[in-house]
């Protein structure tokens, strides 16, 4: 039974009847405020998010999504995705409207041969890689494996195979898209190639993905782990980490991370992943690991879904989050003092500043040949506030702004899209690069009414 509550979203659009037609044609549950499920199902990682759908379609397959693409259009409703991952900017989940949730959509079919996989878009990355690891295989997907693939792809995709293997979204070789009319389309090299290129780090703008295909690669034991220094080297250690990656080979993906220690001091981590001969990563890595020396090495081989998992409980379900990013080219010495004087001010302890690397071949791709436009060896500098209790929100948010702003004479324009908030049109714009004008005539051509805005949006031409 599909109890409707009416809100100013709805009024004289919809009414019981017709979400009870509506139910009627989907297999997976519809659910609206009163039923059982309801409460669970709004719910994302992010705490601040407290919306409320009218309706919540949870997927069982393409059929649903396209009935509820069409349910959505028709009533005139606002349109939100839910994957199966983060959404830590909220936007899987609308206020009064339709939210499509696919995180029940976990299908995943592993061709060893051609070394391709086909997956639907409710797969985390722990999901995704304990199926192709089986096969030795993998792809370059993110670096906390209870992120969902669809997001991640959609935005770029910056991971721990980045170096070897590129972006995400450049082993992305083909999807099947639901459209704003309902229609189901292949995007690949052979159809709709258009569409493919935008879908390669263009966001949930085009329509919503049932199906990815991706390109896999030989992918065993890995050399990783993390390397903490002392808080009082953690100046030199920056700069040494800095200019060490400027010349670490492609099989090398590394990822910085500034912590407090509580007492007014920052700790400088770096996590890493070298994915290639494990004796000759011990001999890359022999300068970073004797430098200072470090407090703690917990570099050692290990299997790539172990390693892929092992940031997870830092990033526990149930916790406030307030995000801000740009790159960043250079570190030099007032970029570092600048990082350190603020994290050792850290309100909270659950906290962390990354310096995430593109390297290697995802930096060398040219900018126009995806819609991820952000291609050159820089740092995805991230300040990632997190905090358990709602009473800290505005000292957390306060302390983020504060840091960001301190931090954006050293910070390139451009932001990466998947860390990106509700930060206007003109972040939204430095998201998309080069490319924004482009993907604004794809805009225009596969949504023209902008059905698909709960995004970071591009705006069709009116």
């Amino acid at each position: 039974m599909v109890n409707l509550r009416s809100s100013s979203t709805m009024a004289g659009a919809l009414d019981d009847a017709a979400v009870r037609a509506f139910a009627k044609t989907v297999r997976g549950e519809v659910l609206s405020v009163r039923d059982d499920g309801y409460e669970a199902a709004r719910r994302v990682f992010n705490a601040m998010i407290d919306r409320r759908p009218a309706l919540i379609i949870r997927c069982t397959g393409r059929d649903d999504v396209v009935r509820g693409v069409e349910f959505a259009r028709t009533h005139g409703l606002s349109l939100s995705i839910r994957g199966g991952g983060h959404s830590v900017a909220g936007n899987a989940v609308c206020e009064g409207g339709c939210m499509l949730d696919l995180s029940g959509m976990k299908g995943i079919r592993v061709d060893p041969v051609k070394q391709i996989a086909v997956a639907e878009p409710g797969l985390t990355l722990a999901e995704f890689d304990h199926a192709t690891q089986a096969h030795g295989l993998a792809t370059p997907l993110g670096i906390v494996s209870v992120t969902g693939i669809a997001g991640l792809t959609l935005g770029g995709g910056i991971g721990w195979l980045n170096g070897k293997y590129g972006l995400a979204c450049d082993n992305l070789l083909a999807a099947e898209v639901v459209t704003a009319n309902g229609t189901v389309i292949t995007a690949s090299a052979d159809e709709n190639q258009d569409l493919l290129w935008g879908l390669r780090g263009g966001g949930g703008n085009f329509g919503v993905v049932t199906s990815f295909t991706y390109r896999l690669h030989p992918v065993g034991t890995v050399l990783a782990g993390a390397i903490t220094f002392p808080a009082e080297r953690a100046h030199d250690a920056l700069r040494f980490y800095h200019a060490f990656t400027r010349t670490s080979p492609d099989e090398l993906s590394t990822a910085g991370m500034l912590t407090s220690d509580g007492d007014g001091h920052a700790l400088f981590t770096v996590a890493l992943c070298y994915c290639g001969d494990i004796s000759e990563g011990e001999r890359v890595l022999q300068p970073l690991r004797s430098f200072g020396p470090p407090a703690a090495d917990m570099v050692a081989p290990m299997d790539y879904c172990s390693f892929q998992s092992g940031g997870d409980a830092g990033f526990p379900e149930g916790r406030q989050h307030y995000w801000k990013s740009s790159f960043l080219k250079e570190l030099s010495d007032d970029a570092i003092d600048t990082l350190l004087g603020h994290v050792a001010q850290m309100p909270s302890p659950f906290s962390v500043v990354g310096l995430q690397q593109i390297s290697g071949v995802a930096s060398r791709v040219d900018s126009a040949a995806t819609a991820f436009a952000h291609r050159a060896q820089q740092y995805d500098c991230s300040i990632l506030s997190q905090w358990a209790n709602p009473a800290d929100t505005e000292r957390n948010i306060s302390w983020t702004r504060e840091f960001f702003a301190a931090m954006e004479p050293f910070m390139e324009r451009g932001v990466y899209a998947n860390n990106l908030g509700d930060e206007g049109e003109d972040r939204v714009r430095a998201a998309y690069g080069a490319n924004y004008d482009a993907l604004t005539a794809l805009k225009t051509r596969y949504d023209p009414t902008n059905l698909f805005h709960l995004n970071q949006n591009i705006k069709p031409k009116m």
